[in-house]
């Protein structure tokens, strides 16, 4: 495993630091849905997507179903799990149903799209932020053995989303902690795979707010109050185009 640590004139506070070495010791190990080899796999076509030609071209077209091709081979993933990595790391705002349902019609179980999704979110997350101190990223984790584990949330049903997904009261015990406060939208996402919700939101509550402060608009959890926080989460959230 490779370190994971922070050097430089920033100082970064030790909850992140952990948070980024729990979720790269994750990404190494098996998951629900997927073998450690074919987690780190993802990773590191979350890499790879930003030198993609064909990606690039997509970018750039008016639509990104104008432009025809395959991204390069991998003996780890087959070709439907790297397209949906590579258009989630590089084109996420043009998703669509269609495309979506498309991914899955190709062979990919409803289990392994959303732990694919989960992983690329967790890189996405730990990447920017190396970036944003200008610093490399980490080395990828290698690989640790072991079976997945098999687990699909019991009570997940499809509702208006494209994936199935648990709403509270269809939770049950063996899903674990499944939700912390506020069930919304976003925080369901994940639910048919509950490690795979864990996995992603123990990294993102660190760099944003844990589920229990997010109507305590006083909280005082940040080094920033809630006002600095939400105009920094607004502003980011305008550049990327995110609606939600």
């Amino acid at each position: 495993m490779s370190e994971i640590r922070y050097e430089g004139p920033y100082r970064v506070r030790e909850t992140l630091v952990e948070a980024h070495r729990l979720a790269w010791r994750r990404i190494a190990e098996p998951g629900a849905w997927l073998e450690g080899e074919r987690r780190v796999a993802v990773a590191t076509e979350v890499r790879a997507a930003h030198d993609c030609a064909l990606c690039r071209e997509r970018k750039e077209a008016l639509s990104p179903f104008a432009v025809e091709g395959e991204h390069a081979a991998t003996d780890l993933l087959s070709a439907a799990e790297v397209e949906l990595v590579h258009r989630l790391t590089t084109d996420p705002g043009r998703l669509t149903r269609a495309w979506a349902e498309g991914i899955l019609a190709d062979g990919v179980s409803e289990e392994a799209y959303i732990e694919i999704v989960s992983i690329v979110c967790i890189v996405t997350v730990i990447d920017t932020f190396r970036r944003s101190l200008d610093l490399p990223p980490f080395d990828l984790p290698a690989p640790l053995a072991g079976a997945p584990s098999g687990y699909r949330a019991p009570g997940a049903k499809r509702h208006d989303a494209w994936i199935s997904l648990v709403q509270p009261e269809d939770v049950v015990a063996s899903d674990g902690d499944l939700y912390r406060g506020a069930a919304s939208p976003v925080v369901k996402a994940f639910s048919l795979v509950p490690q795979a919700k864990r996995d992603y939101w123990d990294l993102a509550e660190v760099h944003y707010l844990p589920g229990s402060e997010m109507t305590n608009f006083a909280t005082g959890v940040r080094a920033i109050d809630r006002m600095q926080i939400e105009l920094v989460a607004g502003r980011v959230s305008a550049l990327h185009q995110c609606v939600y």
